[in-house]
């Protein structure tokens, strides 16, 4: 059996497809939820899909070890970030190396780094009227979206695209690439 714990900070859907894709498997469990926001909607998802969750806080997260003894002591086989928007701190770099992943809603290296994240990107990507966007699957190291990268998959941009329209074709390729990158990713584990 191979667990994961998935990261989030807000809504939960990409979590909420994780979740499905993988409610029916008999390799892969989803051990917990961990978020830094007790108002986000993810808490509910987790909930509703009856899985543990970790509220976490700075001090917890950057100032203890506390995260990562959690971890460790669950056999997590890959931390998956959906949404979450903390800087993974060393400890949890260092103790799961190549085992924490990220998608992010551009291709990058475009659209990355400390503070490119959901709407931003996507009206960043309107408004510099790429052609192309779409999402990368990459490993978490200690700076934001510069890990290695995983996977990409691009969708056309349309001139007459909203930023909004931007979201909704990115949202697409992240539920059906996401899960399916996780299951080939703790196939080589």
């Amino acid at each position: 059996m191979k667990n994961i714990v998935l990261f989030a900070s807000g809504n939960g859907s990409n979590v909420q497809r994780i979740a499905e894709y993988f409610a029916e498997s008999t390799e892969v469990c989803i051990k917990l939820i961990v978020c830094n926001k007790p108002t986000a909607y993810v808490l509910e998802r987790a909930n509703n899909l009856h899985i543990d969750t970790l509220l976490i806080n700075k001090n917890m997260f950057y100032e203890s070890d506390s995260v990562r003894d959690i971890l460790q002591k669950m056999e997590t086989d890959l931390i998956v970030l959906a949404g979450f928007l903390w800087l993974i701190p060393d400890n949890l770099v260092n103790a799961f190396p190549d085992r924490i992943i990220n998608i992010h809603p551009a291709l990058l290296p475009k659209y990355g780094g400390k503070g490119m994240y959901g709407m931003r990107v996507h009206e960043a990507v309107v408004a510099n009227r790429e052609l192309y966007s779409g999402i990368t699957i990459h490993y978490v190291n200690q700076h934001y979206d510069e890990g290695n990268i995983i996977y990409q998959e691009k969708c056309p941009i349309l001139k007459s695209d909203t930023a909004e329209e931007v979201a909704q074709k990115v949202h697409a390729l992240e539920y059906s690439c996401y899960p399916k990158v996780i299951a080939q990713l703790l196939g080589e584990i």
